[in-house]
């Protein structure tokens, strides 16, 4: 049998490794649960040779027995989300209050140690060294740097990773060369102004009024100051100002993201906002200062990589499955990380059957879900593209 065909037959075993995670989600940096879970499941395909990355994440590898020298890194995030889990009418409904895996990172942790089950089987068969990493925080932008930062991706010719895609029809598998996910950068600005009583507001220095100003001004920088064809998102998602009715605000604070997909129109946004926030401050009598926290580079798939991906892909499971137009996301993910150290890829394997409604719903809805046949998809697809890397079926 390929490794479709003995995905496939690992589908029920797939299932219930899922809604085991799905039952005990994890905030980032607290998925201790879970890393043992991963660590016990590792130990019965065979795969000892692991350890914790800080404390929550786990890094594996294991060698085929053919002389090889190429690397592959194969990464799945393993983090959930600080929601309500209503799904309350499945028997695998979280049972943490407050936690759910609603973007899909409990499937990917299933489907790669899937993947890592149906590689080790066959080790016989491939030479050089496969590289797990079941990377913790990738919700707020953590894990993938520290992964990075203890030099696991060091020698890796390759890097694969895979998401859930609600929006894709389960079956199918999202290529897409360039730009697919946006940066993700927090902003906080502060705005230093003046108390007064508002009935003299000329001896104060309103900071509320100058926050409302930087609100309404930022979006000029997407409509007036980059192309209309090269995506930006600037969004103010929280402003607390004031302490009276009847007081001019003395300060005020703002919270927001900037979006790119590139990272040039990146770093020409964030060195505007600063300019403008200070200049607005300035014009109505204050101060204003930004800071800053990057969550994630532009992800950016190589083009060569998708389409050794592509290939496989379409070996597996026919070119009818291989969707090379998925729409771009401003969704942040932090594999993009690993890409700007090594060439690969960023797969999408869709989860999504209009027959099961929750399976359809935008990812980090309180219903969210996905149709579990997308398990063995990701699992085949795990090892099928290993495997050709490793064996030199890929130039």
């Amino acid at each position: 049998m390929g490794f479709w065909e003995e995905a496939q037959a690992m589908a029920p075993q797939l299932t219930g490794l899922r809604e085991e995670f799905h039952r005990h989600p994890e905030a980032s940096r607290q998925e201790f649960w879970t890393a043992e879970r991963i660590e016990r499941e590792l130990d019965d395909i065979g795969i000892t040779d692991h350890r914790r990355v800080e404390e929550t994440g786990v890094y594996a590898v294991f060698h085929g027995e053919k002389p090889g020298e190429r690397i592959i890194t194969l990464r799945a995030d393993i983090d959930a989300l600080a929601m309500q889990d209503e799904k309350t009418d499945v028997p695998y409904c979280s049972q943490i209050p407050g936690r759910m895996h609603a973007c899909g990172h409990d499937a990917h942790a299933a489907g790669l140690l899937g993947g890592a089950r149906l590689l080790y089987a066959h080790r016989a068969e491939f030479g050089g060294e496969v590289r797990l990493f079941f990377q913790q925080a990738e919700e707020i932008g953590y894990g993938g740097r520290v992964f990075v930062r203890e030099g696991l991706l060091e020698g890796s010719g390759r890097v694969f990773g895979v998401h859930m895609a609600s929006d894709l029809r389960v079956g199918t598998v999202g290529v897409k060369p360039g730009p697919n996910n946006a940066s993700v950068d927090h902003f906080t600005i502060r705005v230093k102004g003046k108390a007064a009583h508002v009935s003299t507001p000329h001896r104060g220095v309103d900071a509320l009024y100058i926050a409302s100003q930087i609100v309404v001004t930022l979006q000029a920088l997407v409509t007036r100051r980059t192309s209309p064809v090269d995506p930006l998102l600037i969004g103010v998602g929280m402003l607390r100002s004031g302490t009276a009715y009847n007081i001019v605000a003395e300060s005020a604070e703002l919270e927001g993201t900037i979006r790119a997909f590139s990272p040039e129109t990146r770093a020409q946004a964030k060195a505007e906002l600063d300019a403008l926030c200070r200049e607005t401050a300035k014009l109505y009598g204050g101060e204003a200062d930004v800071e800053w926290e990057d969550f994630a580079a532009p992800l950016l798939n190589d083009p060569g990589v998708c389409r050794e991906v592509g290939q496989a892909v379409a070996g597996l499971f026919g070119e009818q499955a291989l969707i090379t137009d998925r729409a771009l996301s401003l969704g942040g993910d932090d594999f993009a990380e690993f890409l700007l150290t090594v060439p690969g890829c960023y797969a999408f394997v869709g989860s999504g059957n209009p027959d099961k409604p929750d399976t359809v719903l935008p990812h980090h809805n309180n219903r969210f879900d996905i149709d579990e046949g997308a398990l063995p998809i990701t699992a085949a697809l795990h090892a099928e593209y290993a495997f050709r890397w490793l064996t030199g079926a890929i130039q």
